[in-house]
């Protein structure tokens, strides 16, 4: 397995996990991003649907063919989000939206994607005919 399907595939995972505990099992991620968010049903709402496009596009992005003709516009989608992502935590964070727990452990998870949503999308080569293409293996 090349480099740019395994960070594609690492991702995709990070991203289905976080998305069904967001989904599924929001009440329980706010426990663990620290004790100010444990008894805010507040957090339920937005973990929801936060939960569901995460998951959404760690599906996509597991299902995602490296030669599909859409396969950097993906990839470039998800530089972005991961990255928008780690932005809005350090964010939150520095504004004291977000407990400092909470800001610290989404920085760092934000970051570490947006870090594979790069490697996913340089591992991603034109071919002859400007078509990307996954690497020759």
């Amino acid at each position: 397995m090349k480099l740019g399907d395994v960070t594609r595939t690492a991702l995709a995972c990070v991203r289905i996990f976080n998305g069904a505990l967001g989904l599924f099992a929001a009440s329980r991620m706010a426990a663990s991003l620290g004790d100010e968010l444990k008894d805010d049903k507040r957090f339920v709402y937005p973990a929801r649907m936060f939960g569901i496009r995460t998951l959404v596009l760690g599906v996509d992005l597991l299902t995602l063919r490296p030669d599909a003709p859409n396969a950097r516009r993906v990839l470039g989608q998800a530089v972005l989000i991961h990255a928008t992502d780690t932005a809005a935590a350090v964010y939150a964070g520095r504004r004291g939206e977000l407990p400092a727990k909470a800001a610290k452990l989404t920085t760092i998870i934000s970051a570490v994607n947006t870090g594979l949503a790069i490697v996913s999308l340089v591992a991603t080569k034109k071919d002859s005919k400007g078509l990307y293409r996954s690497p020759v293996r």
